[in-house]
């Protein structure tokens, strides 16, 4: 059973990566970079403030960077447990793809999915009754994660996996803001 999951995981790698053009490889070349998300990160810090009060948008600032550094963290030491290849150092396929980009660490689960996914949650859930329009944020981790298998570093797995441990991570650090903190900005 895991052996055809992980066969069915390469293969729509394979096919995912294919459709690639030329033409688009500076573009996702760009969006892949953590450094292009930059000016995103600072509108979210800067929405704290002009949404909520001083004192309780620094404390989602703080609540915000601790998430981040404990998915980081997470996601590190899982890589280093599962030791999965990425698609680009796989001698199995990387004749069969397109790499723009050839990190040496391990590939499963995608940092860049759980990092941008619990970013963009617990901003959408710290910002949703204050900004309707909080929801289109999500493009942001969605472009993030198709990029990364046009570059040929992450296996569709890897995204999901990781998208799903960032919205459990966003989740959980949310409970413990309101549960923990948010009663005592009052």
């Amino acid at each position: 059973m895991l052996e055809k999951l992980l066969q069915w995981d390469r293969d729509t790698f394979v096919y995912l990566n294919n459709l690639g053009l030329e033409e688009y490889d500076y573009f996702w070349s760009i969006v892949t970079n953590i450094s292009t998300w930059i000016p995103l990160y600072l509108l979210f810090f800067i929405l704290f403030f002009i949404k909520r009060p001083k004192k309780e948008a620094i404390v989602m600032s703080a609540t915000v960077l601790l998430m981040f550094l404990f998915v980081l963290l997470f996601t590190d030491l899982t890589k280093n447990i599962v030791e999965r290849l990425r698609p680009s150092n796989d001698e199995a396929i990387n004749d069969l793809i397109r790499i723009l980009k050839t990190p040496t660490d391990f590939s499963f689960f995608s940092g860049h999915a759980s990092s941008s996914f619990a970013i963009t949650t617990i901003v959408v859930l710290l910002l949703k009754n204050k900004m309707k329009w909080v929801w289109v944020f999500y493009i942001w981790p969605l472009l993030f994660c198709l990029s990364r298998i046009y570059v040929g570093v992450h296996f569709p797995i890897d995204l999901l996996v990781g998208a799903l441990v960032g919205v459990l991570c966003a989740l959980l650090f949310y409970y413990l803001y309101n549960k923990l903190i948010k009663p005592y900005l009052l």
